[in-house]
Order: C-alpha cells, then structure tokens, then sequence
C-alpha cells in the first residue's frame, strides 16, 4: 500500500517562505473555492501524488518544467477575474470520457477490437467547447505558474499544481481525441490496400488528430470535427503518397541496377508478402557489400534512409576519394549485385 505524504498545505505553511509567498497553500484554497474543477483536482493530486523528499530532484523537476514550451490557444476571456469560475465550474462536470452504451455505439460492422475504441460517446457542440476552454485554460494557468518558479529554491506546492493542471488539460485533451475515434477510423479505411494497412493508417491518423485537437481554435464558431477531418485525410494522403513513391523509388533502383525486371514487372503490382520478401532479400544482399560499396549503393539509389539520391561528387567528398573512384566502387558493387541475383533470384512480379 502507498503511503500517502502529509497534505502540501501542512508543509508548505510551515515553510518560512509561505508567510510572504503569494502562492501560499492558504491562500490557493481561498482562489480556487469557487472553481470546483480545479480544486477537487489539485486536493486529489496532494492525496495521491508522492513528496519529493529529495531537493536535487525538485531542481530537475523545476527546470524541465521552465524547458517545457507549453502550447495552447489562448483567449481574452482567460485573463478575466470570473474566467475559473465561469470555465471550470462543475456545470459540466462530467463532460467527456462516458461511454456510448451498446444502444448508441452504432459499429456493427467493425470488429470488437476497433469497436472499443468508439465506445466514448459523441460530443454535443456545447460539450466540445466546454472542453477545448477547459484544456487551454488549464495551461494558461499552468503557464502563468511556470513564470513563477525560482530554480534556486523551488516550491513544491507550486511545481505540484502545475503538474496538477497539465494533467488535467490532458485528460480533457484525451476525451476530446477519445470521442472522435470513430472519424479516424470512416477516413483511414477509405485508404486500406494491398501495400496500405489499416493499423499503420489508424496509428498515423491517432497521432494526426492529436496534433488536430492541440491546435484547433474553439473560437473560429465551427466544430472540430470540421477541421479534424481535413487534417486527418490530409495526413494519410500524404503518408500513403510517400509510401507509394518509396516503394517506386526501390522498384526503379533495382531496375537500373540491371537486375531481371521488365516494364511490365516494374509498373505491375506485387503482394504484400512477396515485397517484404523482396526487400528481405536485398537487405541480405547489401550485407555481401563492403562497407564502402554499401554506403555508395543506398546513397546512389535511395535506398533506406536517403530519401535523395547522392551525387558521385557528395559521396567522394564524404569518403574523401576522387570522383572517378567512386564511379569504379559503384560498379563493382553493381556486379556483385548481378551475381548474386543469378544464384539466388529474387521474387517475381505479379500479373
């Protein structure tokens, strides 16, 4: 069982410190009695949230703090003396994480698995801007505490509530990506193909709405899903574009390499098994390659982690031999290649 430490109100007003500080424990109880969000939650993280008994910690603690760029949309109506009261009142208190019920789900045609990640209830549009005021006001506040934070001597009641604040715009950063799963998943698998697969596409696309709920301005007058839906497509037309010219760019390498693929090969369609085969095989390939021969291959026909194709003169600067060399080393590891090819011959193409 976790013992719990004394509450940070004991401590801190115990602290020298506390009798001129204005971010007094006392005084923090008075401010946030009208903002039943914001206070339930700090007293929950002073319950649950373990002391740092060790000053060097609180140091680092304090300074990754002051390294952290906090991000949020801010507004006029954050800086007014009701903005707490009026933005994290418990009107709406349990706004966000509920789910649907079996009634309202409405995913019988996804399996179990994805049909999970749908079960958060959809967001009415006065629920959607109740949280995106929640989450970027929770980090302006939590901002406006970051100025405040003395790295000689941190308090830790104040790097507390910070922390206490960003988690809770997390959550509600959370919820809002929770309940517009099931937009992610009607866009993704519209791009669902031999060489696209659904799950890379749906992680690509989580990681796209993220993005799209941390910069969405609640205050445009639209709703999100308006603006989550360009983003998203957007996002996984460009990764299945960049794929597609990936794989194009391997399939023309090889071909130019002087390896057995005719037009029709190269401009048919190959399964997904055989293509990882195929890349299998190359790898193995280029593992036959000296250090410099294998360097020269992937530069010269961007491969791996060249996303361009290097010059002989960039490679000859780089291995710091003539232009003409690197010509020759091309060559022979061309040859080697075409060798290989012959006692062990890749996959074909299919019709």
């Amino acid at each position: 069982m976790t013992t719990k430490c004394p509450p940070a109100i004991k401590k801190t007003a115990n602290r020298k410190k506390a009798a001129t500080s204005e971010e007094s424990p006392a005084k923090l109880t008075r401010t946030f009695r009208r903002a039943a969000v914001e206070s339930s939650f700090v007293q929950f993280i002073q319950a649950t949230s373990p002391c740092v008994k060790n000053p060097a910690e609180l140091t680092i603690h304090a300074k990754k703090l002051l390294a952290t760029e906090l991000e949020f949309i801010a507004s006029p109506s954050f800086s007014e003396p009701s903005a707490e009261a009026e933005i994290l009142g418990d009107i709406l208190l349990g706004t966000g994480c509920e789910e649907a019920g079996a009634k309202n789900a409405k995913t019988p045609d996804l399996p179990s698995h994805l049909a999970r990640l749908c079960e958060t209830k959809l967001l009415t549009p006065l629920e959607e801007k109740a949280l995106f005021a929640r989450m970027n006001f929770l980090r302006f506040r939590a901002n406006q505490l970051k100025s405040k934070i003395d790295v000689e001597s941190p308090d830790e009641w104040l790097i507390r509530r910070i922390d206490g604040l960003l988690q809770a715009a997390d959550w509600h950063r959370d919820c809002l990506v929770k309940s517009n799963m099931r937009l992610v998943i009607s866009i993704v698998k519209k791009f669902v193909n031999a060489n696209n697969v659904f799950d890379d596409l749906l992680s690509d696309g989580i990681v796209a709405l993220i993005k799209a709920v941390e910069k969405f301005d609640v205050g445009l007058g639209f709703r999100f899903s308006t603006y989550a839906t360009q983003v998203v497509r957007r996002n996984t037309y460009r990764k299945v574009m960049e794929k597609q010219k990936e794989r194009q760019r391997n399939i023309a390498s090889i071909h130019e390499s002087g390896m057995d693929f005719t037009e029709d090969q190269k401009s048919s369609s190959m399964s997904e098994g055989r293509w990882n085969e195929l890349r299998s095989k190359l790898s193995i390939m280029l593992d036959h390659l000296d250090r410099r021969e294998k360097l020269i291959i992937r530069a010269r026909f961007s491969l791996g982690g060249h996303r361009k194709v290097q010059t002989l003169q960039r490679l000859a600067d780089v291995l710091g031999v003539s232009k003409e060399r690197i010509r020759q080393l091309e060559k022979r590891a061309l040859d080697k290649l075409r060798g290989m090819t012959s006692v062990a011959p890749l996959p074909e193409m299919e019709d």
